[in-house]
């Protein structure tokens, strides 16, 4: 979990800040609620490893691994982007897309990591 937060805390706060902002601002917090966030975080991070780490198991699997931990990220971020797209008035696609991206990349880097601890 500490790379997905790493890439996260760098994507949320640098990279991606400022399309946030611009598409959904309004919605958004002055300060991340930090205990939901690590709620989160914890959540996901037991998801990806149910789901995509253990599975798959060590060495060789590792392709299974980032493959089965895209898809998680992708389907866990596709259903919070898309019935936001389906229910609050002009969310942004480019958004729910870009969002959608990330999460398959950032969660394939962390169960990669995780799958290369289990060595």
């Amino acid at each position: 979990m500490i790379v997905m937060v790493g890439l996260d805390l760098l994507w949320l706060g640098i990279i991606a800040k400022p399309l946030y902002q611009q598409g959904i601002g309004h919605l958004m917090a002055d300060k991340p609620d930090v205990p939901v966030a690590v709620l989160f975080y914890a959540l996901f991070g037991l998801g990806l490893v149910v789901f995509a780490v253990l599975p798959a198991g060590p060495a060789p699997g590792w392709r299974k691994t980032v493959g089965m931990a895209a898809l998680f990220g992708f389907f866990a971020y596709a259903t919070y982007d898309l019935t936001n797209l389906a229910t609050l008035k002009q969310w942004p696609i480019g958004l729910s897309l870009m969002d959608m991206a990330w999460s398959s990349c950032v969660s394939a880097a962390a169960a990669a990591s995780g799958n290369a601890l289990m060595d």
